[in-house]
């Protein structure tokens, strides 16, 4: 009886710290679990344009397979006007997981939409997938999202490939969650109706806590336009 009473708090503390990894550019693959909530501060710079934006993004685990995941961002620079960008709205449902010692796989169905929030713009409706494969020291994070404009909006896609590796510590003590680094390398692409696509590389650490998460990266367009732009964010979980 003890033994699987231990087995099952090894668990539940690999689980929260698997809950805590996640890749730079997307917020769709981390797991919530219920009445939890995790809030992001982001905030981009590209350092071509002069351009930063800031985004918020938030995620409330309704159940222990339903989570519902905001974002709004905004531009801190240039001025001028429509700064604030549009609300998007997802709902994530887990249909499919599978836990073991030191691993899990799961896959996630998303679906919801995106709401203007000036008069001027239209909205769009969006649907997509988020696939987790964890071992040990490496994780993969993979989601495709579609969102298909309403009246006059175009059609927008994006998908990313995040590949973490923790580098400290090598293996989770046997009690209590420690702090941890990872290592962060990311492909993603960006879709817009009548443009190319611009598919980019990503590089960034993590620095994970109970409850807070540090990071930042560097981001290199790999076609048209090349440019870079600088990421820094962190996480609260509560």
């Amino acid at each position: 009886m003890r033994s699987s009473q231990t087995t099952v708090f090894l668990l539940s503390i690999l689980m929260m710290s698997i809950a805590h990894a996640m890749g730079l550019r997307s917020f769709v693959a981390l797991p919530v679990e219920k009445g939890g909530a995790v809030g992001r501060m982001q905030l981009e710079r590209n350092t071509d344009q002069d351009i930063e934006r800031s985004t918020v993004n938030l995620a409330y685990g309704m159940r222990a397979r339903h989570t519902l995941l905001f974002g709004l961002p905004y531009r801190l620079s240039p001025s001028g006007p429509d700064r604030l960008g549009d609300l998007s709205a997802l709902y994530r449902y887990i249909a499919w997981q599978v836990d073991g010692p030191a691993r899990t796989h799961r896959l996630g169905l998303l679906g919801g939409g995106i709401m203007p929030t000036e008069n001027s713009r239209d909205g769009a409706i969006q649907g997509g997938a988020v696939a987790t494969f964890y071992r040990q020291r490496y994780e993969w994070d993979l989601d495709l999202l579609y969102a298909a404009g309403l009246s006059d909006r175009p059609d927008a896609a994006r998908y990313d490939v995040s590949w973490q590796y923790r580098l400290t510590p090598a293996e989770y003590p046997d009690w209590g969650i420690g702090a941890e680094w990872d290592l962060v390398a990311e492909l993603g692409g960006r879709w817009r109706e009548n443009q190319s696509t611009v598919h980019q590389i990503t590089f960034g650490v993590q620095w994970i806590s109970q409850r807070w998460v540090l990071e930042g990266g560097v981001i290199w367009d790999l076609n048209d336009p090349h440019h870079t732009s600088l990421l820094l964010s962190t996480r609260l979980h509560l």
